[in-house]
């Protein structure tokens, strides 16, 4: 039973490895139980990462006081809402964070695709007085926006909107409604 086992998993894993059947047993003892693929992998130097999620660094905490940005988000009821990000934070994911911790429970940003440019859910009407210090909008971004309702000429995608200390005390205002062409009348939830 067992030792059978053993001898066909060594043979499998030498034919995996190209190796002859003697050099992997001697580089491979097997225990009953054991997983030679893994063993076999962890030899070849093969690492596996921990999962990332879109949005992980924005569920960070600020490290220190000069990090963080403080702005101010106007919902779609017109209620304006003073809220704090840090430096790097990707708009989309920090009002996720926001609405999902219960802080700013009304902030409806959907995100749609996720950040990948493939949708205007996210789309945000920056303060005048903050609307040209971010960097000018990619062609893609523009041509999300043409989707966009409600538009303006200080309309951006929060996806794109990465905070920075040049954007302290800016004023986002969510439009009066966003559209999502693929689930028309979804109430709006972070992926």
């Amino acid at each position: 039973g067992a030792e059978n086992f053993c001898v066909h998993m060594r043979a499998a894993a030498a034919a995996s490895s190209r190796l002859p059947p003697t050099a992997c047993a001697a580089r491979l003892p097997l225990r009953r139980g054991s997983r030679p693929g893994l063993a076999s992998a962890a030899r070849r130097g093969f690492l596996a990462s921990p999962v990332a999620r879109h949005g992980d660094f924005e569920w960070q905490d600020a490290k220190s006081p000069d990090e963080v940005v403080r702005f101010v988000i106007v919902t779609r009821d017109g209620v304006r809402r003073d809220v704090a990000g840090k430096v790097g934070d990707n708009l989309l994911y920090l009002c996720h964070r926001l609405r999902m911790s219960g802080q700013v429970p009304e902030i409806t940003l959907e995100g749609a695709c996720e950040a990948s440019l493939a949708c205007s859910t996210c789309h945000v009407i920056v303060g005048d007085g903050h609307f040209d210090r971010l960097p000018e909008p990619s062609e893609d971004e523009e041509d999300m926006l043409d989707e966009a309702v409600c538009l303006t000429a200080s309309s951006r995608l929060g996806c794109q909107i990465v905070l920075s200390k040049e954007l302290e005390g800016m004023e986002i205002t969510l439009p009066a409604y966003s559209k999502n062409f693929y689930v028309d009348g979804h109430v709006p939830e972070p992926h």
